[in-house]
């Protein structure tokens, strides 16, 4: 990332598909922080004289077994959904943070030591390693995003040390370390921007994955139950009316696969902003 870099050229960069990625995320932030603006009745207010209504105007997603109102609960879960998986992200993000610093402004053997850690947690797929630790911690919404943000941060951390030690031997770098200036203001004027800011989108786009990891993992069984209207759980509680009514899993499903490719293209377009 160069000084020279304009702020119309970054948003250049962000392009119209990035542009509709983002506005769409930003909608389902409001839904997360304010569900009644789209949404206002009870997610989990029961009629069963409307059970297995089909999709429609009085109800635009159906409604499930109980008669609950799918597109409510569908908007109710965003702050499950979108929350747990940035949750998730945030842990993983976090614990890569240190370690990656450490290894990559480490000394040579903390370096070697925590690269062979990563290395062997790396080989491990991250969802197996999510479904082993919740094997360990137990169900539950808490263990599930502690779970997916721990199986994450191996991946994270390799990135960012790899990236601290490109920038950290650089050649502009270098030369601020011959003017004589503190550490610390060079970590903070050239290593930190160039480092953390490539970080943001590769955690963009581990949202989008944590929420899909997190649903898969509540569709097992293993974190949200229903009658949670948070996706995953939605999805496991229709599969079996999936052939009577497949409106119950097609919304929810419909939901992480949207919001986890808007995260995708926005984290993408985000890291063409960060090497414009």
């Amino acid at each position: 990332m160069t000084a020279t870099t304009t702020r119309p050229a970054r948003l250049r960069a962000l392009g119209v598909t990035g542009a509709f990625a983002l506005v769409f995320i930003l909608l389902m932030v409001v839904a997360a922080v304010w569900p009644t603006l789209f949404a206002p009745g009870d997610p989990d207010a029961i009629d069963p004289r409307a059970a297995f209504t089909a999709p429609g105007l009085a109800h635009w997603f159906g409604t499930d077994e109980s008669g609950r109102d799918v597109f409510t609960r569908v908007v109710h879960g965003t702050r499950q959904s979108l929350g747990i998986g940035a949750a998730a992200t945030a842990i993983g993000v976090g614990l890569a943070l240190v370690i990656g610093l450490l290894a990559g402004l480490g000394p040579r053997r903390l370096d070697a030591a925590l690269s062979r850690v990563i290395e062997v947690l790396f080989a491990l797929p991250s969802l197996v390693l999510a479904l082993l630790l919740v094997a360990v911690m137990g169900k539950g919404v808490t263990p599930t995003l502690i779970a997916v943000g721990l199986a994450t941060a191996p991946g994270y951390a390799r990135i960012l040390r790899s990236q601290v030690r490109s920038v950290a031997g650089s050649a502009y770098v270098e030369a601020a370390r011959l003017e004589g200036q503190p550490a610390l203001l060079v970590f903070g004027r050239h290593v930190a921007p160039n480092t953390l800011w490539p970080l943001v989108a590769i955690a963009t786009l581990g949202v989008g994955q944590a929420i899909v990891w997190v649903s898969a993992l509540s569709f097992l069984g293993l974190g949200a139950l229903p009658p949670s209207p948070e996706w995953g759980a939605m999805v496991n509680g229709g599969r079996v009316y999936l052939v009577r009514a497949w409106w119950l899993t097609l919304a929810p499903g419909l939901a992480i696969t949207l919001t986890a490719a808007a995260l995708t293209v926005l984290g993408r377009r985000l890291g063409r902003v960060a090497a414009a």
